[in-house]
């Protein structure tokens, strides 16, 4: 089974069923969401609850595997109750659910630094919610991969000492353990630009990335594609800008790229680079999505592989899926390079497991390592 097939695919038969618990105010949100669950196979609704009072005081009773917390709620909110279930059930994941508007959108992020594993922006009205396939979509996968992930890592975790400890790890793993991951040669100069593609946990990685790579911002211009609705890249380019002490931004149609700076594909669109005469200019188009992502970090690669080619350098962050697989490969050709995070760090080890099982990553790091990595490439050091 490839990758991609491994990743989408319901669990087997005989691997136990995660549990699910949600809390949400809204009655006909938790109906829409235990309908979608219960309709999965691999999955069980086993608590449907009003606010986070209610999950606080019933999640040691239940153990549940992923909790979906609404951000507004009566009695006690999302971001109070966060904490609090994450101190009665440590490892349990935390998806947190909110309309799309900017209080919740920043509630939503700050969660991510609190402990929550991820978020999913629901539509604007309850009626949109049930007519969106595309929501229950993405809410289904970041259930199963979320929940599938800390459950077969905890099976290895306490398969440790036992004899069959080696089984029980390999369950962790989205490949074999033979599996051989090949690296490409580093650069043998200093790239001009770092593009940078990552999804789920990416903006975890972000935060901490961009704060150790200032050395690098003042050299090129930094691209980031980052799997989001409208509204929170705003709020995370802001959140760059704070930690990067650079400009950061959403990317606006028509303006130069230029060192010093890191520009965002901005919610909701696609960003891709071109060529006016001889200056690299953003492009934002309204395009389908690809690989169901708007934006998607394909588009982005595959543009910047024609403008800056062998000159390019491009990391894959933490991510579901294998958005960045085709733009990797078009960077490789044009005789650019690509890094990858590895699987012990990334949230899930989607989109760059798939770049490092395809032969195409240079280096496969852990986060703690690539800022350093970067640095030394960018200062065309060659280690």
């Amino acid at each position: 089974m490839t990758l991609a097939a491994l990743q989408t695919a319901p669990a087997a038969a005989n691997a136990p069923r995660l549990r699910v618990m949600i809390a949400d105010d809204a009655i006909v949100v938790r109906g829409l969401f235990a309908r979608w669950i219960e309709a999965e196979p691999d999955m069980a609704l086993v608590a449907s609850l009003r606010n986070g009072r209610e999950a606080v005081e019933q999640i040691e009773r239940i153990r549940p595997d992923v909790v979906i917390l609404d951000v507004d709620m009566p009695e006690l909110d999302g971001i109070t109750a966060l904490p609090q279930l994450l101190a009665k059930c440590p490892g349990v994941t935390v998806i947190m659910a909110s309309t799309l508007t900017r209080r919740n959108a920043e509630i939503s992020l700050r969660a991510l630094s609190l402990g929550a594993t991820d978020y999913i922006p629901k539509p604007s009205s309850q009626s949109d919610v049930g007519a969106a396939p595309e929501f229950r979509r993405e809410l289904i996968e970041k259930i199963r991969q979320l929940g599938r992930r800390n459950k077969t890592a905890g099976l290895a975790h306490a398969a440790d000492a036992s004899p069959i400890a080696p089984q029980a790890r390999s369950l962790h793993h989205y490949h074999a353990p033979e599996t051989p991951i090949v690296l490409r040669p580093m650069p043998a100069t200093a790239p001009r630009v770092l593009l940078i593609g990552a999804s789920t946990g990416g903006p975890q990685a972000l935060n901490k990335l961009v704060a150790e790579i200032g050395a690098v911002i003042d050299r090129v211009p930094v691209l980031i594609t980052q799997h989001m609705p409208p509204t929170f890249t705003a709020i995370l380019a802001e959140h760059l800008s704070r930690l990067s002490k650079h400009p950061a931004r959403e990317a606006v149609h028509g303006e130069e790229i230029v060192p010093g700076t890191i520009f965002m594909a901005p919610g909701g669109r696609h960003m891709i680079v071109a060529q006016r005469g001889q200056t690299p200019v953003i492009e934002i188009t309204n395009t389908a999505p690809v690989n169901f992502c708007k934006p998607a970090v394909d588009p982005l690669f595959s543009s910047a592989a024609q403008v800056w080619g062998p000159r390019a350098l491009a990391l894959v962050l933490t991510g579901m899926g294998h958005d960045g697989l085709a733009g990797a490969h078009d960077i490789v050709h044009a005789g650019g390079h690509v890094l990858a995070q590895d699987e012990a760090s990334s949230v899930v080890w989607g989109m760059p497991g798939q770049v490092a099982l395809a032969g195409l990553a240079s280096a496969v790091l852990p986060m703690d390592d690539i800022a350093a990595k970067l640095n030394r490439l960018f200062a065309a050091e060659r280690t």
